[in-house]
C-alpha cells in the first residue's frame, strides 16, 4: 500500500481515491454556482431545505467519523467523537445564518477529504508540512474561489461572510478528523504499554 516510487503522482490507492472524491466534491460545489439560488428557492418553497441540510450534515459527520475511527474505537475515541458531534450541533444551532447559508457547513466539509489525502501522503513518506493547516489553507482557497466566481456571475453576490463560513466549515471538519486521529494514536500507545 505504500508508495511504489517517488515519481508517481499518488502514494497509494487510498491517496488517489481521496483526491478523486475531493475533486468530485469541488466540481459539484462549483458546478451549482449558477443554479444554487434557484435550487435553494425551490427546496425552501417545498419545505425541503431543512431535510436536505440534515442529510448533508449527517453525511459530513459520517465522513469525519469513518475516516477518524478506522478501527474499533476505544473509550477516549468515543468521547472525542461525541464531543465533535456536540460541537457541530452547537455551531449549527448558534450560528446566526439563514438555512440556505448553513449549507456552506456541508459543502466545505470537503476539507476532510483534502486533509485525509494529505495525511495519507505524509504517512507514505512524502513531505507534507503540517497536514491539518495545509488542508485548511487549501479548503479556504477553494472557498475564496467559490466567492470570487459568485462575484462574477450576474445572479450571485460576493460575500466575505461566506468566505469565513467556508473556512470555518473546512476547519471544523479537518480539526475533527485530526483530533480523532490523535485520540486513536493516543489510545493505541496507551493500550500497548505493559
Amino acid at each position: 500500500p505504500h508508495s511504489r516510487h517517488h515519481t508517481s503522482l499518488f502514494t497509494s490507492r487510498r491517496d488517489r481515491r481521496l483526491w478523486g472524491w475531493a475533486l468530485a466534491a469541488v466540481v459539484a460545489i462549483y458546478s451549482t454556482l449558477g443554479l444554487a439560488a434557484t435550487l435553494a428557492g425551490r427546496l425552501q418553497s417545498q419545505g425541503l431545505i431543512g431535510a436536505v441540510f440534515v442529510v448533508g450534515f449527517v453525511l459530513v459527520l459520517a465522513t469525519i467519523l469513518t475516516q477518524g475511527l478506522k478501527t474499533r474505537p476505544r473509550g477516549v475515541e468515543i468521547g472525542v467523537a461525541l464531543g465533535i458531534v456536540a460541537v457541530y450541533l452547537l455551531v449549527i444551532v448558534r450560528l446566526a445564518l439563514p438555512a440556505a447559508e448553513r449549507t456552506h457547513l456541508i459543502e466545505y466539509g470537503v476539507g476532510i477529504l483534502v486533509y485525509e489525502a494529505l495525511a495519507e501522503r505524509a504517512a507514505n513518506g512524502r513531505p507534507v508540512p503540517l497536514p491539518p493547516l495545509l488542508a485548511i489553507l487549501i479548503t479556504g482557497l477553494l472557498g475564496i474561489g467559490d466567492e470570487v466566481i459568485q462575484g462574477i456571475l450576474p445572479n450571485r453576490v460576493f460575500e466575505t461572510t461566506d468566505i469565513l463560513v467556508n473556512i470555518l466549515a473546512g476547519g471544523m471538519a479537518i480539526l475533527a478528523s485530526a483530533t480523532l486521529g490523535w485520540a486513536r494514536r493516543w489510545a493505541s500507545r496507551r493500550a500497548s504499554r505493559p
